[in-house]
């Protein structure tokens, strides 16, 4: 393991990724992606600390702002490429949730009825925290504070669930967009009760 990386439990991440939010200015809301396979349920553990602190949080999945079914398999239900680079809308998602003003869109389109999520906007508090979790979000040059990659092996890929025909794109993700290195948080979770941290600094840039 890299000196630079340091192990945790994941409360202990948990809580250190809530101190990263806290010590950001409250005047407005604290935009953070959570990148990669399992960053819902980081998602879920920062919630807590984050209330406790005040900093109201706003989950919101990526995987709610996909693109309709008929656009997504345009080039059939396994290519590669359309899955690494459009079957999200990356747009809707800087639109209604990273850089709307005072409220959000929480979900766009159901995936798996196809078909809009009916979803009404809602306000966003004063120095909230809008956590946005989902895979391969870097590189698409989305505004967030703050930013976690949990980065996986090919093997942890699958023992996590990711089908075999997804790992071209993951591959292809770590090579062209470097998330690991461009992140502020980084998280190697080959052992999820055992990550290995590395913190970087942090700040208001497209990622």
């Amino acid at each position: 393991m890299s000196p630079s990386l340091s192990p945790r439990s994941p409360s202990a991440l948990a809580d250190e990724v809530v101190a990263l939010v806290v010590a950001l200015p409250p005047t407005r809301p604290v935009r953070v992606l959570l990148d990669g396979v399992g960053s819902r349920s980081l998602s879920d553990a920062l919630v807590p600390g984050l209330a406790a602190a005040g900093r109201a949080p706003l989950q919101v999945s990526a995987g709610d702002f996909l693109r309709p079914a008929g656009e997504r398999l345009e080039w059939g239900r396994e290519d590669v490429e359309a899955f690494r680079t459009t079957w999200l809308d990356a747009a809707a998602l800087d639109r209604e949730v990273l850089s709307a003003s005072g409220v959000y869109l929480p979900a766009l389109w159901d995936a798996e009825a196809d078909r809009s999520a009916r979803r009404p906007v809602e306000p966003v508090p004063a120095g909230a925290a809008l956590l946005v979790d989902g895979i391969l979000l870097l590189g698409r040059g989305l505004p967030a504070e703050l930013t976690v990659h949990v980065a996986l092996s090919p093997a942890a890929l699958l023992r996590r669930g990711v089908p075999e025909w997804q790992l071209p794109a993951f591959a292809d993700y770590d090579s062209s967009v470097r998330p690991a290195e461009v992140c502020d948080v980084l998280v190697r979770a080959e052992d999820p009760l055992r990550p290995a941290v590395l913190v970087r600094s942090c700040g208001s840039r497209p990622r």
